[in-house]
């Protein structure tokens, strides 16, 4: 919890636990709780949480309980994710919606381009105009409809700008965000937190956020977005208890609040629409809160790898770092699979991962480095698409190198990061994402294979 003192009450801006601090001056140190799932009370002033219950007549600090629930009232107990916010003034003080023109938000178009072919992407490049984080949002692919709470959608993001006085928040569906290039700063209704490229980092649907980027270089990654259900660590069965992504190094926003009056836009992406409306207050109001329904952050560096110490390549599962589920058991909308640095040591063993066909839709991306099948081409902030059904594997040359190679431990390459958005559901692209930045030679990669076919030998 932070310490603080109490904050004067002529103070028209008060952040944190200072009481007269401009919107540009710095920020506390950013402190975390840590956990995955767990039940947490957070305050950024002494006693804000009420003693007894949750609505008491009067809130401490004459502060307004709001609660925002991520599941249904009746969910099981176990399963019932919700948090109760004391703020300034609740989200209900605003004025009217306007519906914009979602055109000019490239994270609004609609996937309606079949895509049958292997396809790959290079980077996204930074903007040569100023652009903030929603401004840089490009839908690439997705399927399903958030009316229904079914589906996904995949975003690459460049941006060079911060957001000024707004705030954005999605409606349809949790975003987990892999920053590639740049720090994120970002600024939610539960309290700050910061994700440098090789962080995960998940702003639950509902939950407002504001997104700061370093002043030179800007900022790129990848965002999906996940409607069915929410983020979750896959069950290990029969690993155990311990390894992959252990609870313990998940971290959530400690509550920090800002005070501030001023114009403000929210932003609000609702059934793939972009609406706006404005307040004469900051949203990041919330002085204290409890609850289990919350940002949160991961350093991939620290996913324990779980690999094959005898011999074959493992399936990608036993790499997944989180899950949101279908309403089938087992069937995912997304598993968010990392290729993290490890040794590599498996005995008569082609090791690279092996060719085949998929009955879910694989979406890669490259943090940095080099991916292990794919040394050529996949470039650090580039993706890939491989449909269902869609037959991929190692490139030629990776093959060839691997088939002949002298066996022995590989250490682990730290300097390299890929991941997977793995899903049942089948993809379509945009229309900018099915004209733009795609490389016409990616099909190439698999031209040099070679049939070693003999009958007479074994």
């Amino acid at each position: 919890m932070s310490a603080a003192a109490t904050p004067s009450k002529k103070a028209r801006t008060e952040t944190g636990v200072r009481a007269t601090k401009g919107a540009d001056e710095p920020h506390e140190p950013i402190k975390y709780h840590n956990g995955f799932g767990g039940y947490i009370s957070t305050e950024a002033l002494p006693k804000a949480l009420p003693d007894l219950g949750n609505t008491p007549q009067q809130c401490p600090y004459g502060l307004y309980a709001e609660q925002i629930s991520g599941t249904a009232f009746t969910k099981a107990k176990h399963a019932n994710l919700r948090t109760w916010w004391y703020r300034c003034l609740p989200s209900a003080a605003h004025q009217r919606y306007h519906k914009l023109d979602s055109k000019k938000y490239l994270m609004c178009e609609q996937p309606t381009e079949n895509q049958i072919e292997q396809i790959r992407w290079m980077p996204l490049p930074m903007p040569s105009t100023s652009k903030n984080f929603i401004e840089g949002m490009v839908m690439y692919c997705g399927s399903g409809d958030p009316t229904m709470k079914a589906g996904i959608r995949i975003y690459l993001y460049a941006c060079n700008a911060d957001m000024v006085d707004c705030s954005f928040t999605s409606s349809d569906g949790d975003l987990l965000i892999i920053p590639e290039h740049g720090t994120l700063d970002i600024m939610t209704e539960c309290g700050r937190m910061e994700l440098p490229s090789g962080f995960i980092g998940v702003i639950p649907r509902g939950i407002r956020f504001q997104v700061k980027v370093p002043a030179q270089g800007g900022a790129r990654g990848y965002i999906c977005e996940a409607y069915d259900s929410h983020f979750e660590l896959p069950p290990l069965g029969v690993i155990g208890a311990n390894g992959n992504a252990n609870l313990r190094d998940f971290e959530v926003p400690a509550a920090a609040f800002e005070r501030r009056e001023c114009k403000w836009t929210c932003f609000q992406l609702f059934n793939n629409e972009m609406f706006s409306m404005e307040q004469d207050h900051s949203p990041f109001d919330v002085v204290a809160w409890h609850g289990n329904y919350y940002p949160w952050r991961y350093d991939l560096a620290k996913f324990c790898a779980i690999n094959t110490v005898s011999y074959d390549h493992l399936d990608p599962s036993i790499f997944c770092v989180v899950t949101a589920q279908t309403g089938e058991a087992g069937v995912a909308c997304c598993d968010l699979a990392i290729f993290p640095p490890r040794w590599m040591v498996a005995e008569k063993t082609f090791r690279p991962p092996y060719y085949h066909k998929n009955c879910m839709s694989e979406f890669m991306g490259n943090v940095r480095g080099t991916y292990e099948a794919k040394e050529k081409g996949f470039l650090p902030g580039g993706a890939s698409l491989h449909s269902h059904m869609a037959a991929h594997g190692p490139e030629a040359e990776v093959f060839e190198k691997a088939s002949t190679c002298q066996l022995g431990p590989v250490p682990p390459k730290h300097d390299s990061l890929a991941f997977m958005f793995e899903s049942y559901y089948t993809f379509k692209l945009s229309k900018w994402a099915a004209a733009n930045l795609q490389d016409p030679d990616y099909m190439k990669c698999w031209g040099g294979l070679k049939c070693h076919f003999d009958p007479d030998r074994r």
